[in-house]
């Protein structure tokens, strides 16, 4: 038996063990049957002994092979920790935060708790990559991103969730619309406008459609655009309406360009927090940016203008 163990035999031991099966095994590992009947046949001539009873297309372990299981399980695990652990570190040895986030905070918020996140660790390389909720929580699972800067998801999402701070949606309409002059909205003229929406598949949306459907209205979406920068402008042209936070669009109203006004007497509120894989300590420079977010994000929230409300 030599000194160390082949950790691709190890993972294909393990796979194997978890699904008895050669061609599942195989497919989850990207691999052909012949090569895991190889990697298993190479481990137990390594170990001395059988590890699998093998009973037509299935295969069961063995004590030997159940004794082996809880060694490999937790040396494949630490193996997966310092990889991690080295990755976080990044070239040469600098710490490495790589974060994942809508459109709309990478233009309003990190460019404020970034400028600060440098200044507090100068040396901490920072990737961001742009996503939904359901995108970002895949980064998540799959290792690609450490924290994500993100709506609440759902409670089977398998995430963490550290809350930051809550925003109110409301209407967005021009300047120049009939609601932005009057101040008033009434009613039945809600459900009467041309609507632009972002994405359908976003959470911001399904809460959008719940709110009204609760209200026993049904909006007349004329576009979905997943931009909030286009839906800003189309909006600001007099095409339409839209429904989103004051602070995505908080350079237009300061300007007078577009005009804020509660949905109704009952607000539509979202919760904003960080998301991290269970069980995982965050780093020092991750603690960092979960408190800059959660300042400068109740900053952004407080300094949208308030609007009279709706009939």
């Amino acid at each position: 038996m030599s000194e160390t163990l082949d950790s691709r035999q190890l993972r294909a031991f393990v796979t194997l063990a978890n699904t008895g099966s050669f061609k599942r095994t195989g497919t989850e590992l990207c691999l052909t049957q012949s090569a895991i009947s190889h990697a298993i046949r190479g481990l137990e001539a390594d170990v001395g002994c059988r590890l699998f009873d093998r009973v037509g297309k299935t295969a069961a372990l063995t004590p030997a092979g159940e004794h082996l299981l809880h060694h490999a399980k937790r040396i494949l695990g630490e193996m997966a920790q310092a990889r991690a652990a080295l990755e976080k570190l990044g070239k040469w040895g600098r710490p490495h935060l790589r974060v994942a986030t809508s459109e709309a905070v990478c233009e309003a918020l990190l460019p404020t708790v970034l400028e600060q996140q440098k200044q507090k660790f100068p040396l901490c390389q920072v990737t961001v990559a742009s996503a939904d909720v359901r995108e970002a929580v895949e980064l998540l699972h799959d290792g690609v991103a450490d924290l994500v800067l993100s709506l609440e998801p759902r409670p089977d999402a398998g995430v963490e969730f550290i809350p930051l701070f809550e925003d109110e949606l409301k209407f967005l309409v021009s300047a120049r619309h009939p609601w932005a002059v009057t101040g008033r909205i009434l009613r039945e003229q809600i459900p009467t406008q041309p609507y632009i929406l972002y994405s359908r598949s976003s959470q911001t949306s399904r809460l959008v459609e719940h709110y009204f459907k609760q209200e026993a209205m049904t909006l007349l979406t004329m576009m979905e655009v997943g931009s909030m920068s286009a839906i800003r402008e189309m909006v600001s042209r007099g095409l339409g309406v839209s429904i989103l936070s004051p602070w995505v669009a908080r350079d237009e109203i300061a300007a007078g360009h577009l005009v804020a006004l509660p949905l109704g007497r009952r607000k539509l509120t979202r919760h904003w927090g960080v998301l991290h894989r269970r069980g995982r300590r965050l780093s020092l420079p991750e603690e960092q940016f979960v408190a800059l977010c959660r300042s400068e994000g109740a900053k952004l929230v407080d300094a949208g203008t308030a609007e009279p409300h709706a009939d």
